[in-house]
């Protein structure tokens, strides 16, 4: 007999479609889709409204937020729930959710204690769940991530890197970073570097040039102050150092970026996985990546891991420019730690995870 499973995909009609979960979650049922599994028939559940009508045999929730009750409170169905990390509660004094925020967490965490199965991306990351939670060990799945089969390296004369260089006015060498701005990502950690290091960097991602944000919100604190950087180091091309904030860019201009990088950094204090590490070894990009969180499982040998120190940084930086032979081995072992992920072997890990939740 046939199971049926319904997949909450809300994120993908949200300001998340563009962040980390909307990625999963596509990705994730594409895959399943792929594999083409006869004896499950996959339902997406676009919002609360289909979730409670309950026409499945067991729910999937790509996601999980500690300080707001995104979880069904009443629930007749076995329920698997992704958590991807907990940072705003292993680092609570950069995450103060304030009263509601406290009383919210422990809604989610008593609703997180009644799922059937927890799947989180990094050893990590599942450390942190039996800590933060006391949840059973045997219970939670690690099952990492991928990097999507567009992200691959490109010939060094190809038109598409010329015309992405001359579209955002690029240096011949600049450090790249792809992400959010908050505590955890350490940006001012990584411009203090750049600049030590003499290096542009370039910034992926919406948030850094958000203009409608609470300015008044503790987390917010990095985002302004490096929006006050952006100003105090221009873009001004062939300087030694500047700051370039290029907001969110399509897929295909992302994989070039990665291309004509001379480094990827990522300076993270904590990461639940870290996926742009993935996308850049998958481009031939060498890494420079923090030692701490899930990063070091994620990257292996295949980069340089460093403290999450401005000075440590910036020698990982100029190491990784000024060393013609390190760069090339970083880019062949890059290029061979990209492999070992893939969104095939991740949804049928997570298919895995259905069966034994429905038995």
């Amino acid at each position: 007999m046939k199971k049926i499973i319904g997949i909450d995909t809300s994120p993908l009609y949200s300001g998340h479609k563009v962040r980390g979960i909307g990625f999963y979650t596509k990705r994730l049922l594409e895959a399943i889709r792929e594999l083409g599994d006869k004896n499950l028939v996959i339902r997406e559940l676009k919002n609360k409204g289909e979730v409670e009508k309950g026409n499945y045999d067991l729910l999937h929730f790509p996601y999980f937020s500690p300080f707001f009750v995104t979880l069904p409170l009443r629930l007749d169905k076995p329920l698997v729930v992704t958590v991807h990390d907990l940072i705003p509660i292993r680092f609570k004094k950069h995450y103060p959710p304030g009263l509601k925020g406290k009383m919210r967490w422990q809604i989610q965490k008593r609703l997180l204690r009644r799922t059937e199965r927890i799947i989180t991306d990094s050893k990590s990351s599942k450390k942190d769940i039996i800590k933060c939670i006391n949840y059973p060990e045997n219970k939670i799945e690690v099952i990492y991530l991928a990097a999507g089969e567009e992200f691959k390296k490109l010939k060094v004369k190809s038109e598409k890197l010329k015309v992405i260089k001359e579209k955002y006015q690029l240096p011949d060498k600049f450090a790249l970073y792809v992400g959010d701005v908050n505590w955890s990502k350490n940006l001012p950690g990584l411009v203090k570097a750049c600049r030590q290091a003499e290096t542009p960097l370039v910034i992926v991602g919406k948030q850094a040039v958000a203009e409608d944000f609470d300015r008044s919100h503790p987390e917010n604190k990095d985002l302004i102050w490096l929006q006050k950087r952006l100003k105090e180091y221009p873009h001004i091309l062939n300087s030694k150092f500047y700051i370039l904030a290029l907001g969110f860019v399509p897929s295909a201009d992302l994989v070039a970026l990665y291309n004509l990088a001379a480094v990827y950094a990522q300076p993270s204090f904590g990461e639940g996985f870290g996926l742009p590490v993935l996308e850049a070894m998958a481009c031939g990009c060498p890494v420079v990546s923090s030692s701490w969180g899930s990063l070091p499982e994620i990257v292996g040998k295949a980069g340089i891991l460093v403290e999450p120190t401005p000075a440590s940084l910036a020698e990982g930086i100029k190491k990784v420019i000024g060393d013609g032979e390190l760069r090339r081995r970083l880019i062949r072992a890059g290029l061979k730690q990209a492999k070992q992920f893939s969104w095939a072997k991740t949804a049928r890990q997570t298919l895995k995870v259905y069966q034994f939740a429905t038995r």
